[in-house]
């Protein structure tokens, strides 16, 4: 009788390393498609109609914007970080010193008082800045 003998077998393997690439060539690929926003700000404004109304566009120097809610608060920049008028005044002197020709731009609720608004482009007058605009939508758009 003879017997034979049989080759331990190996217990199956996962590898690892395999695993790795698939992962990394698939985190590379959702990277690669994915589309990419730039934040709006997270205030919500109501902002007044106009026919004459454009679409924001890239320039040189894009311009300050300053917004005033509903309740007549103010806030600063692409953040919309809240600030009081004084202090308002302040930046605006400080980017004049650093830019003489940069504009502001008043993106105002159409709820808003008017009184504030006027307060800012005093402000930005005071700190000679030349260009003042605000910020509107076509009719019919949301």
């Amino acid at each position: 009788m003879r017997f034979f003998i049989r080759k331990k077998r190996q217990p199956p393997a996962v590898i690892i390393v395999a695993l790795i690439d698939v992962l990394i060539v698939v985190l590379i690929f959702l990277m690669v498609t994915t589309t990419f926003k730039k934040p709006q700000q997270a205030l919500k404004l109501a902002l007044p109609e106009s026919t004459q109304a454009t679409k924001a566009g890239a320039s040189e120097h894009p311009p300050l914007v300053v917004s005033i809610e509903e309740n007549g608060n103010l806030r600063y920049g692409p953040e919309a970080t809240p600030l009081t008028l004084e202090r308002l005044k302040q930046q605006l002197m400080a980017e004049v010193a650093t830019n003489p020709t940069v504009k502001l731009t008043l993106s105002v609720d159409k709820k808003a008082p008017v009184g504030q608004m006027v307060k800012v482009m005093d402000a930005a007058k005071e700190s000679g800045i030349k260009g003042v605009s605000l910020f509107t939508k076509q009719p019919g758009q949301p």
